[in-house]
């Protein structure tokens, strides 16, 4: 026991080494994870206690599981075979694709790193541009909604600014997923998207393996409780109307939903508008066939311009050049209620049925956001020069213009109330924000639209433009008689 045994030296360190591995991942590791899962734990609950909308034990399972999970579905697992039968593939080759695309899509949420850095973010950047408004068609409903339903925001898409202000604006009531397209698919964008509960969709992937995995996916999520903010239209504006509805989020929430025996799915509308898109010329560069596409260092330099104006600017100057942002909280709608009404029950409908019920829920949830658009200074100013492309208007009569135009969408049924009128003092920053973007031109007290900014004016007006083809139709009357219980609280400051 007491001889001496001589090793190379070589071998010494590589006992060292392994003796050094098995101490740090059998005592020194679970340890450490420990410590960090019994902190993570007392965040969450610490937060959940705060929360109206629970963060679901689903949000807090491991990743790994919940890839396991939904690489083995039945439903994937059956996809899987009917690809194999037809084309022949292999099965391991089309599982571990299924493995693939499980990784890509399932995030990794931390709610930590949700609160203590997504939302900080949100609201620092968010107030940091804008002066941010919020409103609510009815308050006393929304605050009604079952806390254990499975909330959806659905909402139009503005702006890439729309995720930082809705996440901000609904912090204290749940944690939103975000479903993301592949843009963000970026180091450390990616990371930081996925740690904040956003998953990775490919937009025009047409591949029904991928499909399957997607869908079965935000049933689990859905089927969980989990809440989820989805861009009905899909992609951005680029011409500021409103686009078509996609079905296909839809179809994958509600396509096995039981009324009967599933927790309720509560859609909760959310209009957004902004007096200065930051994205508006590069979308209407996509609206424009002769348009040439503009690349990432035309994209970098805006940027770097944006930031340069921005950081070094006074919080009135910064305001002056961007103006309001504002998110409306429209009236909740109950999938279980919809079902009801229309003597439906999703899971038994064929899939034409479906489509056609699923569709039309679809138009009522857009309409439902265009109820309760933000009407801000700058499409109003916009829609009377749209209106009268050649005048020269002095300010006051520009004014004047507004608070017509303002009666006129009132009338109409718009989200606005009288004492809601822009004072003519921000009425006249907003001017100040046209003009110094050079879209109207200034002689004198009068405005008239700079030359080749048609387009942009069309842009901001679009936003509220249903409004005034509402009033034009006859729309009056239905708007009045669907809104009479309804009384819009006033937008009020972040």
């Amino acid at each position: 026991m007491t001889a001496t045994v001589d090793i190379p030296v070589w071998l010494f360190l590589i006992l060292v080494t392994a003796s050094g591995y098995a101490v740090l991942i059998s005592i020194f590791l679970p340890g450490v994870r420990w410590f960090f899962r019994r902190r993570l734990n007392r965040t969450i609950e610490r937060i959940n206690s705060s929360l109206r909308i629970q963060i679901r034990p689903f949000q807090r399972t491991r990743r790994q599981v919940l890839i396991d999970r939904l690489s083995y579905d039945s439903q994937v697992i059956a996809e899987i075979e009917r690809h194999a039968t037809e084309t022949d593939a292999p099965r391991g080759v089309l599982q571990k694709k299924v493995r693939a695309y499980a990784s890509e899509i399932v995030p990794s949420f931390n709610a930590y790193v949700y609160y203590r850095l997504g939302y900080w973010l949100a609201r620092q950047i968010s107030r940091f541009i804008y002066r941010v408004k919020v409103g609510a068609a009815d308050i006393e409903k929304l605050r009604q909604i079952d806390p254990q339903s499975t909330v959806v925001f659905v909402m139009n898409h503005r702006s890439n600014m729309d995720y930082l202000l809705v996440t901000y604006l609904a912090a204290n009531q749940a944690t939103l997923s975000y479903a993301v397209g592949e843009w963000a698919r970026v180091l450390p964008l990616n990371l930081v998207v996925k740690g904040l509960g956003g998953y990775f969709v490919r937009r025009e992937s047409n591949n029904p393996l991928y499909r399957k995995v997607l869908e079965r996916y935000i049933h689990m999520s859905t089927h969980e409780g989990v809440c989820q903010a989805v861009y009905l239209e899909g992609g951005l504006s680029r011409d500021g109307t409103f686009g078509r509805p996609k079905l296909g989020f839809l179809d994958y929430m509600l396509r096995s939903f039981d009324a009967d025996a599933d927790r309720d799915i509560v859609f909760v509308p959310i209009g957004i508008n902004y007096d200065h898109v930051l994205e508006d010329m590069n979308m209407l560069a996509w609206t424009d066939p002769h348009s040439k596409r503009k690349g990432a260092w035309f994209h970098l330099g805006n940027a770097l311009r944006f930031l340069r104006f921005n950081l070094f600017a006074g919080g009135d100057e910064r305001f002056r050049r961007n103006g309001y942002a504002s998110v409306n909280f429209g009236i909740p709608l109950s999938a279980r209620a919809f079902a009801a009404a229309n003597g439906i029950r999703f899971k038994s409908l064929s899939k034409e049925q479906r489509f056609q019920q699923i569709a039309s829920l679809a138009d009522e949830l857009m309409d439902a956001i265009r109820h309760v658009i933000p009407i801000l200074p700058v499409p109003l100013i916009a829609t009377v020069f749209v209106r009268s492309p050649q005048a020269r208007l002095r300010s006051i009569d520009l004014i004047v213009e507004v608070d017509q135009l303002i009666d006129e969408l009132i009338h109409g049924g718009a989200a606005m109330r009288d004492e809601e009128k822009p004072r003519n003092s921000t009425l006249l920053q907003s001017l100040q924000l046209l003009q110094k973007r050079g879209i109207l031109i200034e002689d004198r007290d009068h405005y008239f639209p700079a030359p080749d900014s048609d387009a942009l004016l069309q842009y901001y007006a679009n936003s509220i433009a249903h409004w005034l083809r509402a009033a034009v139709v006859e729309n009056s009357d239905r708007n009045a008689k669907d809104n009479a219980s309804v009384e819009f609280a006033p937008a009020r400051p972040s």
